[in-house]
């Protein structure tokens, strides 16, 4: 798969740049205050990744800002007074560098966001599109801290809302679903940045103020818009199967059974009647069962191939690493299906197909894994 550069390597251009002035201006904070600054600060790095993810929609750039949020604090540290907390410190130098490296990045998005719903294919399909086209990446559960059960739970947050543990209320399962960080990447990146400081870190308006250099009246009539876009976008809360449910796992081992067995009906059966399916970096996308059954059919299941399901989480949701076999004679790790299940089925499918290593990676599974005798 031919890589974006849109992003990726802007954003690391700017971080060197970046680097580079903060090594002139700043001096490098003695052995204590060093590591002093890296106890009290490593908690806060996977709510920050987390944070940075949703300004920017990639999960590789999100880590590479991370990494230079801690370096512009790491160096200005001695000269951090505890006026706001470390936590709101960092978070407005993170906010600050996600900025700086929107200025020069093209927005990340799914299909559905650039194109109407394609109708249903008749033969397959040929190249999957446009490689300067910046799509939006999945997000490992496991590097934000939502692999665990429980966690980040709309229940645990009502009940504790003010949790020892900061990552508990900032990264919940809603905050992260792939339609949500989807829809943000639609505003305008300060405007994007104040509906998260805002109505996702519970910052009040004259702090977002504060931090974008503006007026409260300015945050709070930015704040308003990027509502009224998101429900534009028809971004609305579903009634989801909570993780601990037995029926989500029903799902998804059926699901994942329809593939191994390329058994097309049981997988419509799964599927709601207005089911969304899109395959980034493919740029269409389907609208409705039938059409998605088309898809398959002809573009999936036709092709005689054996597929490996391995369930894990992605974007808060419930996603399986799909594995094709190669050349070699080895499964290799071909695609994540990020799935939204509600009581009636399965709403969206987004199959990730191809992903980079680096996104690969986060989620802690084998990239290549030995044939088993079943699927020969």
């Amino acid at each position: 798969m031919t890589r974006t550069v849109t992003g990726t390597q802007r954003v690391r251009r700017t971080v060197a740049m970046e680097q580079s002035k903060d090594a002139e201006s700043n001096p490098v904070p003695d052995v204590g205050v060093g590591t002093e600054f890296g106890r009290l600060a490593d908690p806060f790095r996977r709510e920050l990744l987390a944070h940075c993810y949703r300004m920017l929609g990639s999960v590789h750039d999100a880590e590479d800002l991370v990494q230079e949020t801690y370096l512009r604090a790491w160096r200005s540290y001695g000269g951090f007074e505890g006026r706001a907390s470390l936590r709101t410190w960092l978070y407005r130098i993170a906010t600050n560098v996600c900025l700086t490296a929107l200025e020069s990045r093209e927005r990340r998005a799914l299909p559905s966001g650039l194109t109407a719903a394609s109708d249903p294919p008749l033969a397959q399909l040929g190249a999957r599109g446009p490689a300067e086209v910046g799509w939006l990446e999945p997000m490992a559960d496991a590097l934000v801290g939502l692999d665990s059960p429980g966690a980040g739970s709309q229940d645990t947050l009502s009940r504790n809302p003010m949790s020892a543990d900061p990552a508990a209320v900032v990264v919940s399962r809603e905050s992260m679903r792939l339609a949500w960080v989807a829809a943000l990447q639609l505003l305008a990146p300060r405007q994007r940045a104040a509906l998260i400081l805002h109505d996702v870190l519970a910052w009040r308006s004259h702090e977002v103020a504060e931090l974008l250099g503006t007026t409260t009246a300015a945050v709070n009539s930015a704040l308003q818009r990027a509502r009224a876009q998101l429900r534009q976008d028809a971004v609305t809360p579903e009634t989801l199967v909570e993780p601990a449910d037995p029926k989500l796992r029903s799902v998804l081992d059926r699901y994942s059974a329809a593939f191994e067995r390329t058994d097309l009906p049981e997988l419509l059966r799964l599927l709601r009647d207005d089911v969304v399916l899109e395959m980034p970096p493919r740029p269409e996308w389907y609208l409705g069962r039938e059409a998605a059954g088309r898809f398959f059919d002809v573009q999936v299941f036709d092709r005689h191939r054996s597929f490996l399901m391995s369930p894990t989480g992605a974007n808060g949701q419930p996603a399986i690493m799909g594995y094709q076999p190669g050349e070699d004679g080895m499964l290799h790790a071909h695609a994540v299906h990020v799935l939204t299940v509600t009581e009636s089925g399965i709403s969206r499918i987004v199959v990730f197909l191809d992903p980079e290593p680096s996104v690969l990676a986060g989620f802690g599974l084998p990239v290549t894994l030995a044939f088993p005798t079943t699927l020969r």
